[in-house]
């Protein structure tokens, strides 16, 4: 039985194929494609011109959907494509630490990270954040490989391949994990062997960033050029203390920007507050055994991915610390594994109230996880209604869509997004207004908003109102309108004088 439980194949496969099943069944029926999500895959999909690629953006996650909208425009597909990969990365994570911790420790940790809604929503989404993770883990788990085996050549390679994983997918997120591997490299190894590892951490970041760093000079007039555009796009980077504003997005929040909303669902971020604790915890249960220092390696690690997000963004998503969390998992799992050393007369007790408070947890996962994915669902119908509506008013390709909510729109009925303003900025109002001449353009905006002067005497259509947006309409050129068009609502669109 012991040897059964030593054996970390079963055990990681399970939890890999748990993560997948459950996100097939709960997340990825009817759910559309976010904003950030139109944004990356119209980079490769023919079913509509490449949205607007703001600076802080990589084209990592890009890559990684490039073969599926290659053969198919499947949402779906998609979807049940992205789901499969991100259980084969869980399991490929978790299996670079076989060695290094005992399986009971990796199945636990693999469970607790794959049970957060935020991991379950991200996991079949065109996102870069779980990749970071899955990036983080191989780098940390590699890194502590080849300290222990100089020469192990396949743990060098990891490190490299972890570190521009997570360079590929968001290359500021691998400098944070690079930089605690750094300070581990010269306080654990010798000269040589520092030496070493500290260019396979440069090699690793060179790689993963090059593309982002060759646009960065190509269209940003270089480096830091960008870097400060990306700033500017996230509120400008400085010291800002943005824990609370995470602790109220775990409540379901995507994004919570600017996070000036009450605290609605404490219970769901009671983990939150228990994470430093069990953290905690778990280095202490790893001290007097030989798996220390690969518990406070992935407890450093994970806490330095977690200081950009904490202490320098003025806003929150609790995505952003996926990679954080991916890694704290190890050591809450040997916290709670060490429930086990407990005397036996406690032992009972200790694991009782362990099950009752997991099963509270998983319930509270649930129910965030259903809301975030009711609503999505919900915005994606609309989208849908939406870009049928214009379509039926003839708003075909070659089109194009500005103003709100344009990216989703444009993806959905074949047209370019373009804004005339703000930071996806990528035409003027005087080419907006030239290219409605040549072909069909609208115009969304919602409640009290007045449309831009070379649209008000254009038609408009009322549309159905998003979640967010009451009273949303479109202001059709006259190249749009089709003499024999109708919505699907069975309005018509009317013309409106200047507002």
């Amino acid at each position: 039985m012991a040897r059964a439980l030593a054996r970390p194949l079963p055990w990681l496969a399970a939890v890999a194929a748990a993560f997948t099943l459950v996100q097939l069944v709960l997340v990825v029926p009817g759910l559309g494609l976010g904003w950030d999500e139109t944004v990356y895959v119209s980079q490769v999909s023919p079913q509509a011109p490449a949205a607007f690629f703001s600076a802080p953006r990589a084209r990592g996650v890009t890559v990684l959907v490039a073969p599926l909208t290659a053969v198919t425009t499947s949402t779906l597909a998609l979807r049940v494509y992205l789901a499969v990969l991100s259980g084969c990365g869980l399991f490929g994570a978790l299996w670079v630490w076989r060695r290094l911790l005992p399986t009971p420790v990796l199945t636990v940790a693999g469970a607790l990270f794959a049970s957060l809604w935020i991991t379950l929503f991200y996991g079949p989404q065109v996102m870069p954040n779980l990749w970071v993770a899955y990036g983080a883990l191989v780098a940390a788990g590699c890194f502590l490989r080849a300290v222990r085996r100089p020469g192990d050549r396949r743990a060098l390679v990891g490190v490299a391949a972890g570190v521009a994983l997570a360079a590929l997918m968001r290359p500021t997120d691998a400098v944070w994990l690079a930089l605690p591997l750094a300070a581990a490299a010269l306080l654990m190894t010798r000269t040589r062997r520092r030496l070493l590892l500290l260019l396979v951490l440069a090699a690793g970041l060179a790689l993963g960033s090059a593309e982002w760093v060759v646009e960065a000079y190509v269209r940003y007039d270089g480096l830091f050029a960008r870097l400060r555009r990306a700033s500017d796009i996230q509120g400008h980077l400085g010291a800002y203390f943005a824990v609370d504003d995470h602790v109220r997005a775990l409540g379901g929040r995507i994004l919570c920007r600017p996070c000036d909303v009450s605290w609605r669902h404490p219970v769901a971020s009671a983990w939150f507050f228990a994470l430093p604790v069990l953290v905690a915890g778990g280095v202490g249960a790893a001290a007097r055994t030989r798996h220390r220092a690969g518990i406070v390696l992935a407890a450093g690690t994970g806490l330095a991915l977690a200081v950009p997000y904490l202490f320098t963004v003025g806003y929150a998503a609790p995505r952003f610390l996926l990679p954080a969390y991916a890694l704290l998992s190890l050591p809450v799992a040997q916290c709670l594994v060490g429930v086990w050393r407990v005397r036996p007369r406690w032992r009972a007790v200790a694991v009782a109230l362990l099950g009752v408070v997991t099963v509270a947890h998983l319930v509270v996962q649930y129910q965030v996880l259903d809301g975030v994915a009711g609503r999505v669902r919900a915005d994606t119908t609309a989208h849908t209604r939406i870009a049928a509506e214009l379509r039926a008013q003839g708003v075909r390709p070659p089109c194009v869509i500005t103003g709100e909510e344009a990216v989703r729109v444009a993806f959905r009925t074949g047209c370019s997004s373009r804004q005339p303003a703000g930071h996806d900025v990528s035409i003027t109002s005087t080419g907006l207004a030239a290219a409605a001449r040549q072909r069909p353009v609208a115009v969304l905006l919602s409640g009290d908003r007045r449309p831009p002067a070379y649209a008000r005497r254009w038609h408009v259509l009322p549309l159905p109102d998003l979640r967010n947006r009451t009273d949303y309409r479109a202001y059709l050129s006259p190249t749009a309108l089709s003499p024999t068009a109708f919505p699907l609502s069975g309005r018509r669109a009317e013309p409106v004088a200047e507002r």
